[in-house]
């Protein structure tokens, strides 16, 4: 006799062993972790998760967290010294890229200097969530022609692409970005048109790779609950296997 009952998933039981791809956790540089202690606590809560490995993305944006290759490294140097004294974080492995905004900042950067990549030659860039930059296309061609492949963070937080259709999604699909989801897209958290909009790029194959975007511990504590539906969850477990496969 099959039963009615079905066992409900957790997104948690499928996340185990993945490399967080988007996380604020490195300490005092931009709004997530404020300090060490802040750092270790959002690692030792991502390894209740069975989460690990990490490639930290902290802000690069010029008005507000001018960071640099530097300050990056400074920063993820002052946490593996505590990672060193904490028995529990012994097999915690991160590397370090950043998440860009795009903006007239970010193409003097692309002139002057190597930009951090999440992998090979993906690198996590961001919009405003007001309006995306008058000169997008350009960012993005002249992104491309230096070698690089952009991985758009969060698409489905952007409401001025949000229609009934994914046109103007499709737009930068074919301008070769990658979309990488954010977790608590998943849920309400971000509100309930993010949630649908997720949904459907993920029932229609346009997310490439998924991330915590996680700044703070309540993020992280969040995923633990989320619960999987059915609809969009073979599309779902395939994004999860692709983001392990690639990192």
């Amino acid at each position: 006799m099959i039963s009615i009952f079905r066992k409900k998933e957790y997104l948690i039981d499928h996340l185990q062993g993945i490399t967080d791809i988007h996380n604020h956790i490195l300490p005092g540089i931009d709004d997530g972790a404020q300090n060490v202690e802040d750092s270790v606590k959002l690692l030792e809560k991502f390894k209740d998760l069975g989460i690990s490995k990490f490639i930290a993305t902290p802000h690069i944006m010029n008005d507000y967290y001018p960071n640099t290759p530097q300050s990056i490294n400074t920063a993820l140097n002052l946490l593996k010294v505590e990672i060193k004294k904490n028995e529990n974080l012994k097999n915690t492995e991160i590397r370090f890229a950043a998440e860009y905004m795009m903006d007239q900042n970010f193409l003097d950067l692309m002139k002057s200097e190597q930009l951090l990549a999440l992998k090979d030659n993906m690198v996590l860039v961001e919009m405003s969530y007001f309006q995306a930059p008058i000169n997008l296309n350009e960012i993005l061609f002249k992104l491309q022609t230096k070698g690089y492949k952009p991985v758009l963070a969060h698409p489905e937080r952007y409401a001025f692409y949000h229609a009934k259709d994914l046109n103007k999604y499709q737009e930068l699909k074919n301008r070769g970005c990658l979309f990488q989801l954010n977790i608590l897209s998943l849920t309400s958290h971000y509100g309930g048109n993010m949630q649908k909009i997720a949904s459907k790029l993920l029932e229609n194959g346009m997310i490439d790779f998924i991330g915590s975007d996680a700044h703070r511990i309540q993020h992280i504590e969040k995923q633990s609950t989320i619960k999987l539906e059915r609809k969009p969850l073979k599309y779902l477990k395939e994004v999860i296997s692709r983001t392990k496969d690639q990192f």
